[in-house]
């Protein structure tokens, strides 16, 4: 900034001068020693004021700590005492240093007009090359143009002079333009106007900034209008692919669907992009494995066309029907671009597009019909796997593929890439949860006589996924049925698996003959150790990342006491609907969702008239992203309020009444109508805890078989009574009852006040005991023992025939 040899040609013209915030001058130019005639050793360092010849008055200066820049005259004092007015222009900045300081500047000489400016100012004007300015009368006739004008319209000031833009540019165009020039000549405000034209000779269209605005001299007269226009056809086209990408991710993607990904490729960019789009995957794309594969270099490629679009209504340019493959031969731009993982541009008269179209008519007539003239090729490349190819073709359009277009399709090409493959990846793990949840769930329902039942499982939309909904119905001992639905928390195969394990599970533990509550305790122990081993998979492939966590609801109904026990965990409360129709909800305490650990839950015992309905299912019946809970109860109280042919068809009442549209979660419904076992069926004797009492035992069970038809069973019977009712009066403690039931097998219950469960055992040789729950186990179909309120029952069933016979419809 100080004396030296100027950077700058004609550097010593300026007078430069640095001051800091505290007025002390810091830096000083050849030009400042030209204008003020000290050299820059003499001012560095000194009070700037000491310059001038008077200071300012104080009302002359703004506020200049807050300005950027102020400009003015400043009267300052030559060396040799002269007194000089000039002008200053200085600005307010932060050098890199980073301290504050003032930048003043002023000309050493010029300041006055040359006789050659005006020469120099028209010929700037004249010469422009990115302004295009014209200057016409008030009749709005040419009167003269810059280069730049008369380039754009393609004539000479000569042949342009007296014409009007309406004689040498087409409508719209000019005619808006003149609109602009007549308001602009009536109100002298300037108009602003944007147009898209072709130049005279040109195959691109242009964006034009234009403004027009009247002339007139020093008096006021009106001597014409101008217009002014700029070229802004690289920012509009930047705008609009700016606008088309956004759009892009706005639509492509939508869905987990294949095709309807491709599809919507196609419509985003036909026609801003192209006149028409196809969009072909590889035929490996469908079949199992990790990915598509392309074939060896060297022979076609066959690709499945899975969407298209066109300017022209029917889509007449494609050769090749959505759905339809197509085989591409080696060196056609298609498999090239397949196999080199490039996009690439090409004229219809390029010989890689012709050598291909020569070798297929159908295509051929299809280039020759419609007159195509530009084409690109896109790879669909995913996770460094190429999936197929997206073909770009001109013919509406005059304008060949630039490199910008080639740019702009392959980023749009790889979004839907990336939409494609995932659609892909999802639909084959949706394909793998689906099976693994079938296999896991029941697909009929048993055999048993305490309900009549019938179940839904409807599987949620595409973007949710494949939940870990079940539901169960599991006989048990003494004709009763365990009636259980649940519902796991998260979706895909991680959700799917850890459903099989709950049912399983519940099952086992069903076997036992768990009451409700304790079911759901070891139930809740067993999903807390399923979240300690998930921990650190979240990542993993099937996992959503959601953790083990589960609802369940679980009841048994008896048939021989019409009484229903049921705990849950979090679910949603079942539905009773009376034999009167009246429909309500089972008042069962909520109890903690699994998994939480350390909470206690709570069964209640509700006795059902028979031929009540048992209504369970999962959250997905009636909860939605839309409506409350409340009104999904309500729907489904209404919809069970709706007289049914059958427990069948009442399933699908409630799902068409509950669910108007496809569910966003799985939906499991169970329902089902209870029977009660008749007074006939069911003999009970209190046994005396005394050995003699066996005989007498046998006695009454001979009678009650004869009466039921069951004579040939006796002798099974009586020694399976024998032996269950010898062990109650040995080693239990009374009371001890003896239950007979007639069902579908026939059933024999001893039950007794001892807690300690009997167990088989090896007897030896000369042992007197130990044989005769082996015998019992021989004898019987199954039999087992379940904890009761007090003590214990032992059981047996015997499959015999017509135990059943007319007892329940078939």
């Amino acid at each position: 900034m100080g004396g030296g040899s100027d950077t700058v040609v004609g550097e010593a013209l300026t007078a430069r001068v640095t001051v800091d915030e505290q007025g002390t001058v810091t830096g000083w130019n050849d030009g400042a020693q030209r204008l003020l005639g000290y050299a820059a050793e003499q001012t560095v360092g000194r009070p700037a004021a000491t310059l001038l010849a008077e200071p300012p008055a104080v009302g002359d200066l703004p506020p200049l700590a807050r300005l950027p820049r102020w400009h003015g005259t400043l009267a300052v004092r030559h060396r040799d005492g002269r007194r000089l007015e000039t002008r200053v222009l200085a600005h307010h900045r932060t050098p890199d240093h980073g301290a504050r300081d003032w930048l003043l500047v002023s000309a050493v000489g010029g300041e006055r007009p040359r006789p050659d400016d005006e020469a120099l100012v028209r010929r700037g004007f004249l010469d422009s090359p990115c302004c295009a300015t014209s200057v016409y009368d008030t009749d709005l006739r040419f009167r003269g143009s810059n280069r730049r004008g008369q380039g754009v319209l393609g004539l000479s000031d000569d042949d342009l002079r007296g014409l009007r833009l309406s004689d040498v540019l087409a409508p719209p165009v000019a005619e808006k333009v003149e609109r602009g020039m007549r308001r602009a000549l009536e109100t002298g405000e300037p108009q602003y106007l944007e147009n898209h034209s072709r130049g005279p000779g040109e195959t691109r269209e242009h964006a034009w900034s234009v403004q027009v605005y009247r002339l007139q001299d020093p008096e006021g007269r009106v001597l014409g209008v101008a217009s002014t226009g700029h070229d802004r056809t690289e920012e509009y086209c930047a705008r609009k692919r700016l606008q088309l990408i956004a759009e892009a991710g706005r639509r492509i993607g939508s869905t987990l669907d294949v095709t309807r990904t491709a599809q919507e490729l196609a419509d985003v960019l036909v026609p801003e992009l192209a006149d028409f789009i196809s969009v072909d995957l590889l035929t490996s794309f469908y079949e199992e494995g990790d990915g598509p594969v392309a074939e060896q270099a060297g022979g076609p490629l066959v690709l499945r066309r899975v969407a298209h679009q066109s300017v022209l209504p029917d889509i007449p340019e494609a050769a090749v029907e959505p759905g339809g493959e197509g085989e591409y031969p080696a060196g056609s731009p298609p498999a090239e671009s397949i196999r080199s993982g490039r996009a690439q541009r090409y004229l219809v008269t390029d010989p890689a597009v012709a050598d291909w179209v020569a070798r297929d008519p159908l295509r051929a007539s299809r280039v020759r019909d419609f007159g195509f003239h530009s084409v690109m090729t896109v790879p669909l490349s995913a996770r460094g796997v190429t999936l197929g190819v997206a073909v770009f073709v001109r013919h509406r359009h005059p304008d060949a593929f630039q490199r910008d277009d080639l740019v702009l399709a392959e980023e749009l090409a790889a979004r839907a890439a990336v939409c494609i493959d995932n659609a892909r990846r999802y639909t084959r793990e949706r394909g793998t949860a689906v099976t693994l949840q079938r296999s896991l769930l029941p697909r009929r329902m048993p055999e048993q006589s305490a309900v009549e039942a019938a179940f839904r499982y409807l599987p949620a939309g595409a973007r949710a996924g494949v939940g870990g909904d079940w539901f169960d119905v599991i006989p048990l001992s003494g004709a009763r049925v365990a009636l259980v639905v649940g519902d796991v928390v998260g979706h895909g195969v991680h959700a799917s698996a850890t459903m099989g394990r709950l049912r399983t599970a519940v099952r086992t533990l069903a076997d036992i003959d768990l009451p409700p509550d304790e079911l759901l305790t070891h139930l809740d122990d067993l999903v807390g150790r399923l979240a300690t081993e998930a921990e650190g998979t979240e990542d993993e492939p099937g996992s959503d990342g959601s953790g083990a966590g589960a609802t369940c609801l679980y009841t048994v109904y008896d048939p021989v006491s019409r009484r229903c026990t049921s705990a849950r965990a979090g679910h949603p409360l079942p539905a009773v609907v009376s034999p009167d129709g009246t429909v309500e909800l089972l008042d069962l305490p909520a109890g903690p969702p699994l998994g939480l650990g350390g909470l206690p839950f709570e069964s209640i015992e509700t006795e059902l008239p028979e031929g009540s309905l048992l209504v369970l299912y999962t959250d997905g019946l009636v909860a939605s992203r839309d409506d409350d809970l409340d009104d999904g109860v309500a729907r489904l109280r209404r919809a069970l309020t709706t007289p049914a042919a059958s427990v069948d068809a009442l399933c699908d009442t409630v799902l068409a009444r509950v669910l108007p549209h496809r569910p966003v979660d799985d939906v499991a419904l169970l329902v089902a109508r209870t029977r009660a076992l008749d007074a006939s069926q069911v003999a009970v004797w209190d046994v005396v805890p005394a050995p003699a009492a066996v005989a007498e035992t046998r006695k009454n069970v001979a009678a009650r078989l004869e009466a039921w038809g069951l004579t040939e069973a006796a002798f099974v019977t009586e020694l399976i009574v024998s032996e269950l009712v010898t062990n109650a009066i040995r080693h239990a403690e009374p009371p001890i009852q003896l239950r007979l039931i007639r069902d579908r097998t026939l059933i024999c219950e001893v039950s007794d006040a001892s807690g300690t469960a009997p167990h088989m055992r090896r007897a030896r040789t000369y042992d007197e005991g130990g044989r005769g729950l082996l015998l019992v186990a021989q004898l019987t179909q199954r039999w087992g023992t379940r904890p009761c309120a007090r003590g214990k029952t032992i059981w047996a069933e015997q499959s015999v025939e017509g135990a059943a016979e007319g007892l329940w419809p078939t």
